[in-house]
């Protein structure tokens, strides 16, 4: 076993590390409280080729590999996890989706500005009633011949308003129920596509999230990815790799709640001595160190088998089952750890732990994974 990051490995790490502070750092409270999205940012992010990393150099992407993806994506989202998740939606939602199972003439009208960072994509599979059940698709693609004509609404949409390119899942068979599933990329133009108003969260709150409304949207049959009924396959593949992505992301928020904590210890003095001196304190750096550790090497293991060409499901589950728990626990302790201050928006670990919620929820709910988890065991 190899532990060691290769050299360009490293400078992918000191690339995103180096942004993350110059450019999103400043800022990153206010644009928090207004839920203004981060458009200069994201631009750069794109400029430094970090929205196709992963995505082959022939279709405009980096040809980076997922460990080197793992690395920047906990460094961005240390500081600015909203930033983070345009980059992981982009990566390993509908570019891998894409260069994976979309046909040549896809991935040079689509892929190639997408990869480059020209343009941004969104993965459109929630629905109000299809979360964590995503056999259950209410929005229709019905087969008109050469198009297929949508109706429906997906909800907890990243990147909906900023994105010009739709990866849509929706029901075109129901009788045949998941195997009746197909996948289409659909311009966010295209007549008939309404967004309803920013959705005012919790945590993440200047990411571009947004309810998605088809009314009788025309998508030509080309547009469909894969052979018919494919569209279900499609959707839990690119989601095994997504996960790599919000642990990632995970990972990333409970280090920098975990750095800000630490180094607050050491300059808040209580009772005759810096904070961290304290047993109390000093236990609780210790557990969230450790944790830290197990999550990342989590996040590394699923990405190595990536790769590798390997199966990665169960790997992938488990990290972010992992890295997204430990977020929030290693959050919450950050915020105790900062006493009233830590309660207060100007030290950052309140919102970081408002973030790290979300981790447990998107791409999968904890108990979603759970359920992924139990059942590969069980086949032992």
């Amino acid at each position: 076993m190899n532990f060691e990051f290769t050299e360009e490995q490293n400078m992918i790490r000191q690339s995103a590390r180096d942004f993350a502070v110059r450019e999103l750092l400043p800022g990153v409270i206010e644009r928090d409280e207004k839920a203004e999205f981060p458009t200069a940012q994201i631009k750069m992010l794109a400029e430094l080729g970090f929205i196709g990393m992963m995505a082959d150099p022939k279709y405009g992407g980096g040809g980076m590999d997922t460990v080197s993806y793992v690395l920047a994506m906990e460094e961005i989202s240390k500081h600015d996890s909203a930033a983070a998740v345009v980059m992981s939606v982009c990566n390993s939602l509908v570019n891998w989706g894409l260069e994976m199972y979309g046909n040549e003439a896809q991935k040079e009208k689509y892929l190639r500005p997408l990869a480059s960072g020209e343009k941004i994509g969104a993965f459109l599979l929630s629905e109000p009633d299809a979360g964590s059940d995503a056999t259950s698709q209410r929005t229709t693609a019905e087969d008109k011949g050469d198009y297929y004509l949508v109706n429906g609404t997906k909800n907890w949409i990243t990147n909906a308003h900023c994105a010009s390119t739709y990866l849509v899942i929706a029901q075109t068979d129901p009788a045949k129920k998941h195997k009746g599933i197909n996948a289409l990329i659909v311009d966010k133009d295209s007549p008939g596509i309404t967004l309803g108003p920013h959705e005012n969260k919790m945590g993440m709150r200047s990411s571009d999230t947004h309810s998605v409304m088809f009314n009788d949207v025309k998508v030509p049959k080309e547009n469909r990815i894969g052979e018919d009924g494919f569209g279900f396959t499609f959707a839990m593949k690119t989601l095994e790799g997504g996960r790599i992505g919000i642990a990632a992301q995970a990972l990333g928020i409970a280090v920098g709640a975990y750095e800000r904590a630490l180094q607050y210890s050491k300059e808040r003095k209580a009772f005759g001595t810096e904070i961290c001196n304290h047993q109390a304190v000093a236990f609780k750096l210790a557990d969230m160190a450790v944790k830290i550790e197990n999550a990342r090497n989590l996040c590394l293991k699923a990405a190595w088998l990536k790769d590798q060409g390997k199966s990665y499901a169960l790997a992938s589950s488990m990290a972010k089952l992992y890295a997204a728990d430990i977020a929030m626990e290693v959050t919450t302790e950050a915020v105790q750890i900062h006493g009233g201050y830590g309660y207060v928006k100007e030290y950052h670990v309140e919102r970081l732990m408002r973030e790290a919620k979300l981790t447990q929820i998107y791409e999968g709910t904890s108990e979603v994974q759970k359920i992924v988890i139990s059942r590969t065991v069980l086949k032992d």
